[in-house]
């Protein structure tokens, strides 16, 4: 099958954003990857289902975004181990996507060349799978020794220095292995999977209201963009549309969210280079941004005000008003912190060359979000498939191409610009009408999904329906799934006391990915 047949033979999913689905054979599923790669294209998203209660056995998803949006293929897979064609040597970011459908589902990936455990440590046995329909949640097992196989790096004068995964810092767990040389760092292994709290187990007992809830706590820092990706596929399988002010808000709280975000990252990397005034100032401004939240909106973080069918809040005059003043106050005070680090020697030493991914390196290791913005990638999803209401604003994309610090830095600062013009465009032309739509009830067997451009990169929820408007199968993809890899590379040649500000220059999500 060629790749531009696949709009005209499978359907386009109904919703907001440009998706079609088709079931593959496996000689499909592989060529079509392989023709996407091959185009420039990249994967967002792999996860399996059991479909043994329907007599389908299993299945394995994958979504790809082309230059016309995203596909997304099904892969059904047999009963007696199940498997699929690998896809790593064509997507790297796809690796630890399979390993985790090993643990968590039996499902292998013929022809990979990494079959090591990713999301199980000790907590269950490998002939165990969560996520089949048989396992109980309630079941508990006897640790077992993690025993897990580090690369090993040899030669002379090479050490290892492990560290984590419980830091210094109240942070998420983590466990990185460097191999060095003195200082400079020959490799980085990561170890994730610590927090791993079985989210993807807990929405299957649930219904489609239910699931809102826990959809907005994937991930508590892009509580919004997980919400607004979760609604999007609700509204999907229910052919439901939003009013277009609860559109308009829901791109504004978004913004608010990414603006807060922004500059907590700007504040922490102000510390890490020893710059303890620029932490303190932009954790000021952090906190002129929660507490406008939590005035205007009712939570300081945003949390359940995106909901299927619209939003759970509203914004009047006075809240347009406060915005603008809130607004206004941030502008100058960045204006003034952005010379200050620029024209700051030792930061912009730190800065500068450090932990730096290249166009070409962002490109084949499919670096995402704003890292990859960084790196030369030129791909937001609010520039490139918006929906409404960005499909009337002319997003301004920041990218810049030098993938260091010092650029990740940079593109924060113009993000945080940007989102604030946004949302004075949005104020400007806010919609009148309802803030809900009343959503429907979902068939049987039915896929939807969301796609959604929150701060770190684009969030995907993949919803498949049960019965009785109940979740059969819900995968939340975070863009860190991508990144996390990428930030091997990144560290390899500097100095390992570099690794914190290289580490808080990504700022990826632990939970995100542990699920």
């Amino acid at each position: 099958m060629r790749l531009d047949e696949f709009p005209t033979r499978f359907p386009r999913l109904p919703g907001a954003m440009p998706i079609w689905h088709g079931t593959v054979d496996a000689i499909q599923f592989r060529n079509l990857c392989e023709q996407v790669g091959r185009g420039g294209g990249k994967l967002v998203a792999l996860w399996g289902s059991d479909e043994l209660a329907r007599d389908a056995g299993y299945a394995l998803h994958v979504s790809l975004v082309t230059s016309i949006g995203m596909l997304c293929l099904t892969l059904p897979l047999g009963s007696e181990r199940p498997a699929y064609p690998d896809i790593s040597d064509l997507f790297p970011g796809a690796d630890r996507m399979q390993r985790a459908a090993a643990d968590l589902l039996g499902l292998h990936a013929t022809g990979a060349d990494d079959h090591r455990k990713w999301i199980r440590h000790g907590s269950w046995p490998s002939s165990v799978h969560p996520l089949r329909k048989n396992f109980d949640g309630n079941t508990v097992f006897p640790t077992e020794t993690d025993g897990y196989p580090f690369v090993t790096v040899t030669g002379e004068g090479v050490h290892e220095i492990p560290v984590g995964p419980v830091h210094a810092g109240t942070i998420e767990p983590g466990h990185f292995r460097f191999s060095i040389i003195g200082d400079r760092v020959l490799r980085l292994e990561e170890r994730l999977g610590y927090t791993h709290k079985g989210i993807e187990k807990r929405f299957e007992s649930m219904n489609l209201e239910q699931g809102a809830k826990l959809a907005g706590r994937v991930s508590g820092d892009s509580t919004v963009a997980y919400a607004w990706a979760y609604a999007q596929a609700v509204e999907s399988v229910t052919a439901t549309t939003p009013p277009p002010r609860a559109l308009a808000l829901r791109a504004v709280l978004l913004e608010l969210e990414r603006i807060h975000n922004h500059l907590a990252d700007l504040g922490y990397l102000g510390n890490d280079v020893a710059l303890a005034f620029g932490f303190a100032q932009f954790w000021i401004l952090k906190e002129d941004v929660l507490r406008l939240n939590s005035e205007l909106f009712g939570h300081r973080y945003l949390m359940d005000k995106v909901v299927p069918g619209g939003v759970a809040c509203d914004l009047d005059v006075q809240g347009r008003e406060r915005i603008l003043q809130v607004f206004r106050h941030l502008e100058h005070e960045i204006d003034i912190l952005k010379d200050i680090y620029d024209e700051h020697a030792g930061a912009q030493d730190r800065f500068l060359t450090t932990g730096r991914i290249t166009p070409d390196l962002a490109a084949q290791l499919g670096l995402t979000g704003l890292p990859g913005r960084a790196s030369g990638q030129s791909w937001d999803l609010r520039a490139q498939f918006p929906c409404a209401p960005y499909d009337s604003l002319d997003v301004r994309m920041a990218t810049h191409r030098n993938g260091d610090v010092a650029a990740r830095v940079t593109v924060r600062f113009e993000e945080v610009l940007e989102s604030m013009r946004l949302i004075r465009l949005i104020l400007d032309q806010l919609p009148v009408g309802e803030l809900r739509a009343t959503v429907g009830d979902a068939p049987e067997n039915a896929l939807g999904l969301g796609w959604v451009e929150g701060w770190r990169g684009e969030i995907l929820i993949a919803l498949h329906t049960g019965k009785n408007n109940t979740i059969h199968r819900l995968h939340p993809h975070d863009p860190s799934w991508q990144n996390w890899p990428v930030l091997e590379h990144a560290i390899i040649g500097n100095i390992v006391p570099d690794f914190p500000l290289i580490n808080k220059s990504f700022n990826l999500s632990y939970t995100g990915v542990d699920l």
